[in-house]
């Protein structure tokens, strides 16, 4: 028996699609797949994340988005939504989006880890990130341990540091930290 075909899109198609959608896809080679909802942890932790980085570039010409902005990694064509973005200076919209909501140009990323992600996160979608060359940082969230996984480009390639239990990550391309105990202040009763 066949598979039945999938249906192929467009970009172009993608975003005009999910601007009518009530809830959020990524595309990647003209495949468009629902991003799975997540848990009142994983929202906990990129809120916390967000508050603690938009605290920190107060005053400064970088802004910290929610995972509302949809973000373009324009050498694969993957169209995502990270749960935090930081992007300084002009926002640079992707040209295959005519309503300019989806943005090419992050210098850092942030990712809550969740059981049915994880490897996706840690695998191909940081490979993905790391191809986008305005992006200087890649922060990865564990919400199963108190852990940051923070992933910086160097000239020498991606360095990846491990951040546990009164650590904290630096985060050199914005001047901000990601103190593992601030991060982890507020448990969910």
């Amino acid at each position: 028996m066949n598979d039945p075909a999938r249906q192929r899109f467009s970009f172009y198609d993608y975003v005009q699609v999910e601007e009518l959608s009530q809830i959020k896809h990524e595309f990647l080679g003209g495949q468009v797949w629902a991003m799975a909802g997540g848990t009142p942890e994983h929202a906990a932790l990129a809120a916390k994340v967000i508050s603690l980085l938009d605290r920190q570039l107060e005053g400064q010409p970088c802004r910290v988005f929610t995972s509302d902005l949809r973000i373009r990694v324009q050498a694969t064509g993957l169209g995502t939504y990270p749960d935090a973005s930081v992007i300084c200076g002009a926002l640079e919209h992707d040209p295959e989006d005519p309503k300019q909501h989806t943005v090419i140009n992050p210098r850092v990323l942030v990712e809550v880890l969740s059981p049915s992600t994880a490897d996706y996160d840690r695998g191909e979608k940081l490979s993905h990130y790391q191809q986008i060359p305005s992006v200087q940082d890649i922060v990865l969230v564990s919400h199963e341990a108190r852990r940051i996984f923070l992933y910086s480009r160097s000239t020498t390639g991606w360095q990846l540091t491990t951040v546990e239990e009164d650590g904290s990550a630096h985060l050199h391309s914005i001047n901000c930290e990601l103190s593992v105990n601030d991060l982890y202040r507020d448990p969910l009763a």
